[in-house]
This record gives structure tokens, sequence and C-alpha cells, in this order.
């Protein structure tokens, strides 16, 4: 990593794992293998932003421990890239509970308890549905049906647009955010 962090991926360790180096993968790894359209790549960086957002829109009094989760919930792709879900099934390794094993390291690198209640992973699930619905539609050119199809409609959001920011730009927001929320859970009286 560009922190010198070395992170072994088979047992990652909550040490090794700093959060300017996930911001820095994450503003530079593109959502669609990069198939959107702007002037940019739509980031993970970003992708990660807007289902925060979402969530909170989904349960305006989220917990910012939940709200950190739901920005960190791709968080491991800034190591291991954005894979199409299609790809990850086809790798032959159980994919998913090595991706598992990586967020459960930053989980507890950031104070978050290393698996969130189903209730919330249902919820950041759902906005992660309708951010890929929304990116869908708006850059990766999909038709309406067919990104209702895949990702279901999304309910109980705002419509939005969406713009593909640079990587530093990206990556400045990213880390805003980040601050923001752990800010919050080290004063909880500022979230009163």
């Amino acid at each position: 990593m560009l922190s010198g962090r070395r992170l072994d991926l088979l047992d990652p360790s909550p040490l090794d794992i700093e959060i300017e180096d996930i911001a820095h993968g994450l503003a530079r790894v593109a959502r669609w293998n990069g198939q959107t359209k702007g002037p940019h790549a739509f980031s993970v960086a970003q992708h990660c932003l807007l289902v925060e957002r979402l969530a909170g829109e989904l349960k305006p009094r989220l917990a910012p421990a939940f709200r950190l989760a739901a920005l960190l919930h791709d968080a491991p792709e800034y190591v291991v890239g954005d894979l199409i879900s299609p790809f990850k099934a086809a790798v032959g390794i159980d994919y998913k509970a090595f991706e598992l094993r990586l967020l459960s390291a930053i989980h507890i690198r950031f104070g978050l308890a290393p698996l969130l209640p189903a209730e919330m992973t249902a919820l950041i699930k759902r906005a992660d549905s309708a951010a890929a619905f929304y990116e869908a539609t708006q850059l990766a050119g999909f038709s309406v049906e067919e990104a209702r199809r895949f990702f279901g409609v999304p309910t109980g959001t705002k419509h939005l647009a969406l713009e593909p920011q640079s990587p530093t730009e990206a990556q400045r927001r990213f880390l805003k955010r980040f601050r923001e929320l752990t800010h919050l859970l080290a004063h909880p009286a500022a979230s009163a």
C-alpha cells in the first residue's frame, strides 16, 4: 500500500489497514469496468458515498456506526478491485467469504462490529441496489426496464443526478465523509 503497509489478503490484520489506502484505491477503481459516460469513470469511492447517502434516506435516523458501515460496504475493493457478480461466481473460490474476511478486518480497524446485524446488511444491500439502478440508467447505458430487471425499482429514495468525478475529487470526498462519520462516533452528543 502507498502508506507502506503490507496486507495479507488471506489473513488480513486490522492493524495493516489505513483509510487513506482505502480512499486512494476506491477512487481509482471504476464501477461498471469503466464502461460509463462522462470524462471520468464512476469510481467505487463515489458509489460508496452514494450508498451511504441512500441508506440514510431509507432510514433517516440511521446511527453513525451503520452509516459508516454503508460507506465502507465495498472497502475490500481497494485491494481486490470491483469484480462483477458473474465473474465472482466463476472464480471458483468462495469469493464472498474472502471479501467478508477482509471487510470484517476493515470494520474492526474502524471500531465497527466485524459482522453487521441482518437488518443493517439488508438495508445496505437495498441502498446498494438503488445505487446500481441509478448508476446503470444514468451512466452505464441501461434502459430503465433493463435496470428494473437486474436491480429492482428504487423506493424510499430521492431521484438524484450522478456526475463522475476525478479520482482526486472522489478520494477527497470519501475521506471527508469518513472523517465526519468517525467524528460523530467519537462524539455521540454531536449527532443529537
